[in-house]
Parts: structure tokens; C-alpha cells; sequence
């Protein structure tokens, strides 16, 4: 004899009453990822468009010359020390050296990025962004002013652009911030992208030194005072802070404007004595 399954009965309404389904859940659309890190995308949009209107005006996209570079608001110890022109601290961190360089930094800005903007809010990016990317302009203006090149007797100042004083900035912030026990993440996987992230500024920053160190003579060269610069104030940059997952919005919110404001601050009085030294 077989098992018996009894047959599910109709649920009997009363008369009169009409039938209506139980309520689904709603079905939850995942954010795609723009939205999930809108300031990341809008830095790399901001650099990608500087460097296509760079390429139309006539700038060689692969090998652009220091001249262009200079006139398009790159980094420049003459020009600012004794120029006046600050404004190129600031204008440096979007200009680049060609496809490449654009290419490498932007893929860099944009994985740390991501990763960054849920700890740290849009504000904290884009200020993370500008702070570091203008500590490491500062620190690069004042190691050329010290070091510039001899050549023939002339004295010759590097021009320096990109976004790399700025990626490093993101990864320092980021090294501090993932060390936060308020991270709903499993240990494993924090340190595991701690990490990574480590490893990268390591790599990279030994990479950098090697080869600016032959390549000064070029009048373009990779900026390691740059990177060491952002990478620092990145570390700074995150101490007083708490991540944004995991924590009150109103303390991370109070956090977020004193990491702003000292390192701001600190960046002030980093002009200030550059801007006293003898010309």
C-alpha cells in the first residue's frame, strides 16, 4: 500500500468577499555602480574630460611636451614660488602625461575609489582627493625648489601633473580606515584588503623612486615626493575619523569636518612657509 499525500483544499471565502493574493515582497534593484560611488566617477570623468579637450586643442596624446603640460596647469616650482601661480597646486591633479598615465591612474583612482566612497561618503572623497593631491603637489614644489635641474649652467625646474599624489592620498586614508572594528565585514576579508591596498602603495612607491631617480633629465619624470606626500596626508586625513558604515551619522558626519579641517589647516601653513622662501 503507497503513501498517502493529502491534497491541499481551497482556502473557502465567505460570500461575497473578493479573493486578493498575499502580498510579495518587494523585489530589491541593485544600484548600479555610479550610484554606489558617484564621486569617483565624477573625479575620473573630470580627468578624462581635461585630457580630451587637451587632445583636440592639438596636445600630443601619447608624449605631450613640458611646454604643454605647463601652459594646461601643471605643477611648476617656478610658477608658483615665484609666479604666484598656486592655483596650480590644485590644477596639477588633473592634468596628465599621456593616454597611460591617464589610463593607470584612472584605473587606480577608480578600484580605490569604490572601495573608499562607502567608508568615507562623496564629501569625503572628493575633499580626500583635493587635500592629498594638493600636500603632494606642496611637497613636490618644495623638494624641486631645492633640487631643481643644472643643465648647461641653466637652473630648470620639472613640471609635474597627475592624479597619482591624490590615488595615493585615497590609499592612505583607506589603509586607516579598514583597520576600524565597526565594519560589518568578517576580520579575514578586512585584513586581506588592507592588504592589498598596503601593497600597492608599497610596490608602487618603490616603483616611482626607481625611476624618477634616472630620469630627472627628461623634465618629466615621475613624481615620487608627490606620491609620498598624498600618501602621508591620506594617513593623517583618516585618524580622527570613523567610517561611515557602522557608525552614527552625526559622529562620523563631526569626525569627517575635523579630518578636513586639520588637514587643511596644516596645508595653509605649508603655504605659508613656502610662499617665504627666498626667491
Amino acid at each position: 500500500m503507497g503513501n498517502y499525500q493529502p491534497v491541499p483544499q481551497p482556502e473557502i471565502l465567505p460570500p461575497g468577499t473578493e479573493y486578493s493574493p498575499p502580498p510579495q515582497a518587494p523585489t530589491r534593484r541593485r544600484r548600479p555602480m555610479w550610484a554606489v560611488a558617484p564621486a569617483t566617477y565624477i573625479l575620473v570623468g573630470i580627468n578624462c574630460a581635461v585630457f580630451l579637450v587637451m587632445t583636440l586643442t592639438g596636445i600630443s596624446p601619447i608624449s605631450p611636451s613640458p611646454e604643454s603640460l605647463y601652459a594646461w596647469g601643471a605643477n611648476h616650482a617656478g610658477a608658483v614660488l615665484v609666479g604666484g601661480q598656486w592655483v596650480r597646486i590644485v590644477t596639477a591633479m588633473f592634468v596628465h602625461v599621456g593616454i597611460l598615465h591617464l589610463a593607470t591612474n584612472m584605473w587606480c583612482l577608480w578600484n580605490l575609489g569604490v572601495l573608499a566612497e562607502p567608508l568615507m561618503g562623496s564629501f569625503g572623497v572628493i575633499a580626500v582627493y583635493i587635500l592629498t593631491g594638493a600636500a603632494g603637489n606642496l611637497l613636490s614644489t618644495l623638494y624641486n625648489w631645492f633640487r631643481p635641474i643644472h643643465d648647461a649652467g641653466n637652473v630648470i625646474f620639472p613640471v609635474g601633473a597627475g592624479a597619482s599624489g591624490a590615488v595615493f592620498g585615497i590609499a592612505g586614508a583607506l589603509i586607516v580606515l579598514l583597520k576600524s572594528p565597526r565594519l560589518p565585514v568578517p576580520p579575514l576579508e578586512l585584513k586581506r584588503l588592507r592588504r592589498s591596498v598596503i601593497y600597492f602603495a608599497a610596490i608602487n612607491l618603490v616603483i616611482g623612486g626607481g625611476i624618477s631617480f634616472g630620469s630627472r633629465l627628461t623634465g618629466i619624470h615621475i613624481d615620487n615626493m608627490a606620491h609620498i606626500g598624498g600618501f602621508t596626508s591620506g594617513l593623517l586625513f583618516a585618524v580622527p575619523m570613523v567610517p561611515r558604515v557602522g557608525s552614527a551619522r552625526e559622529q562620523f558626519r563631526e569626525r569627517l569636518q575635523l579630518a578636513v579641517g586639520i588637514v587643511a589647516g596644516i596645508l595653509v601653513l605649508f603655504g605659508f612657509y613656502l610662499s617665504k622662501l627666498p626667491g
